[in-house]
This record gives structure tokens, C-alpha cells and sequence, in this order.
């Protein structure tokens, strides 16, 4: 069997962060899945914001900040391209202001990626685009566990009289067979609402288990992770998350953010305590740049990216 080259990023020692700043973490740019463990995908569409839009520009930022994540995870001791093989793939290409050509090209984009079983990393672009991955996703896993970070839960029957809305994807989701409810929990849900009967709704209608912020600081954070863990079991699990599950203190740089949410150390400890799941696939959506001069929203995104790359590479390691 021929030996696979693993893919390492420029070291900082001998080429300066700011240069070839287009690939996530400086990862080889490829466009072939051959020997691939995972790929960064960009998915650069926000035309189904209801709000402030901007994050078509995520993908790119995300990226460029990201040459500041280095291999080793010290947390999870683990060197991260060490045991996986991984590559950016470039971006979907969408269709600015169509939702469903954007969502079919998605969908194409992603499906050969996942049948030739590498684990996409994808980086929004507004949560709409999480229906078609869950389509590529779903096609060739069935309905998969569906573990959701993020303020607000998604599950509108319809906005402004259209269906597919990025406050609509995990209903759609629910409806079309793509993930499994009863292995389902959201996690963070904050803020006011329309419908005080929302969270309920998630609930007794869709089946989820959804875990409001308040409940989260009431029951703490080894309890929240333990129920994670039994709501999903030993299913594949495909990891969502919206960027302003974290608080706009530390992440301002999104298109509907709400107060009272949760640390970037909060975050990545809840995340990376996650590791024995059975991921097969991310998304992490919401990123605006053009609200954050500081890049500490990309910058939180990115280590989400890393902390996620870390659980495979830390699953692999321990196969070997």
C-alpha cells in the first residue's frame, strides 16, 4: 500500500503567520479527497439572514486568522496533523440571493467529499446552509445525531412566508429525515422570543432535548456534558455551531447576537470534553467580520475548527 504524505502547516519559525494566509491554518490547498481524513470547506452564503448579513465573508476570515492556531493540542495531547490527513478544499461555489440552486450546489459540492468518507469541516455563511450539508451528511450516514451550540434553536415553520430561512434548518432538518431526534439536543438557546412556546416546541413537537442558557449556569457544566453524551450515545453525530452561542463580549461578530451567553473558555471546554462521540461531520456558521475590527469572532470560530480537527486527530491516535 502506498504511504500517505501527512500534510503539516509552515512552522512560524521559518515562514511569518502573514504570509499564505488563504488556506485554513495554512493546510495544503487541494482538490482531491485521495487519502484525506478531513477537508475545510467555505460556504461563503448569507442571503437567508434575516438581519445584519455579512457572513459570506466568514469563510475568508476564519481562514486568514487561523494561521495563529498552531498543530499541538496541549489540552487533548495532541499533535493534530500528526495522525490525520487534512486539506482545504476551497469554497462551495453559491448562487448569491437563491437559496435553493445555493443549497443544490451544496449539497453536489459536499456529497463527493463524504462518499469518499472524508469528514467535512464547513465554515458559513448563515445556519441555513446547515440543511444541505445535513442532505450530503444524511445521504451517506442516514439520520444522524444532531448535537446544536447556538442562541437561538432554528426551528421556525416559516420566515417572512418562505420556508428556507436560516431560523428554519433543523425543522426542514426534522421533516426530511436528516437527523434523529431522539439522540438530538440543542444547548444554549437565549434571549426573547415570538412564540414564548418555542423551546417547548423543540420539545414535544420535534422531540429534541433543548438546554436554554439558564438551565445550562443552573445545573453546570459537568452535568450539561454528561446529558449530552447519553442524548446522543453511540450515534454518528454531526456538530453545529452558530458563533453566537458564544457572548458578543467575546464574539461580537455575528448577524443576530444575544447577551447573557457563555465564554470562548467555556466554549472550547465544553466542546473538546466531547471527544469520545462518533462525529462525522461540522459546521460552524454565523461569523460576520465586518462587526468585529478585532477578528475575535473569526478567531473563536477557528479554534472551534481546531478543537473539532483535535477530537478526530485524538480518536485516530488512540486506533492506532
Amino acid at each position: 500500500m502506498k504511504e500517505t504524505k501527512l500534510n503539516q502547516p509552515a512552522s512560524a519559525l521559518n515562514s511569518p503567520r502573514f504570509c499564505n494566509t488563504g488556506t485554513f491554518m495554512r493546510l495544503p490547498r487541494l482538490e482531491t479527497t485521495e487519502g484525506l481524513d478531513f477537508a475545510i470547506i467555505g460556504v461563503p452564503f448569507d442571503t437567508a439572514s434575516s438581519f445584519r448579513t455579512g457572513s459570506r465573508f466568514g469563510p475568508s476570515a476564519i481562514r486568514s486568522i487561523s494561521a495563529l492556531i498552531k498543530p499541538n493540542n496541549v489540552n487533548l495531547q495532541v499533535n493534530v496533523l500528526e495522525n490525520l490527513n487534512g486539506a482545504d478544499y476551497g469554497d462551495i461555489n453559491i448562487v448569491p440571493g437563491y437559496i435553493e440552486p445555493t443549497f443544490q450546489n451544496i449539497e453536489n459540492g459536499l456529497q463527493e467529499i463524504v462518499d469518499a468518507g472524508v469528514i467535512p469541516i464547513i465554515f458559513g455563511g448563515d445556519h441555513s446552509i446547515s440543511l444541505p450539508n445535513l442532505r450530503a451528511i444524511a445521504k451517506k450516514h442516514g439520520p444522524v445525531a444532531l448535537v446544536h451550540f447556538d442562541s437561538h434553536a432554528d426551528i421556525n415553520e416559516e420566515v417572512f412566508g418562505q420556508r428556507h430561512n436560516h431560523g428554519t434548518p433543523f425543522r426542514r432538518a426534522v421533516e426530511e429525515g436528516l437527523i434523529d431526534p431522539n439522540h438530538t439536543i440543542q444547548i444554549g438557546m437565549r434571549g426573547s422570543l415570538y412564540d414564548p412556546n418555542e423551546h417547548k416546541i423543540a420539545e414535544e413537537e420535534l422531540g429534541f432535548r433543548l438546554i436554554p442558557a439558564h438551565k445550562v449556569r443552573e445545573m453546570g457544566f459537568e452535568a450539561l456534558i454528561q446529558e449530552i453524551k447519553q442524548r446522543v450515545g453511540d450515534k454518528k453525530v454531526f456538530l453545529t455551531f452558530d458563533i453566537d452561542f458564544v457572548d458578543p463580549a467575546y464574539a461580537p461578530g455575528t448577524g443576530t447576537p444575544e447577551v447573557g451567553g457563555f465564554t470562548s473558555y467555556e466554549t472550547l471546554t465544553v466542546i473538546r470534553a466531547l471527544k469520545d462521540l462518533n462525529f462525522v461531520g461540522c459546521d460552524i456558521v454565523e461569523v460576520a467580520p465586518q462587526y468585529d475590527p478585532t477578528e475575535m469572532t473569526a478567531f473563536m470560530a477557528a479554534n472551534v475548527g481546531f478543537e473539532f480537527i483535535s477530537m478526530l486527530a485524538l480518536h485516530k491516535k488512540l486506533e492506532k
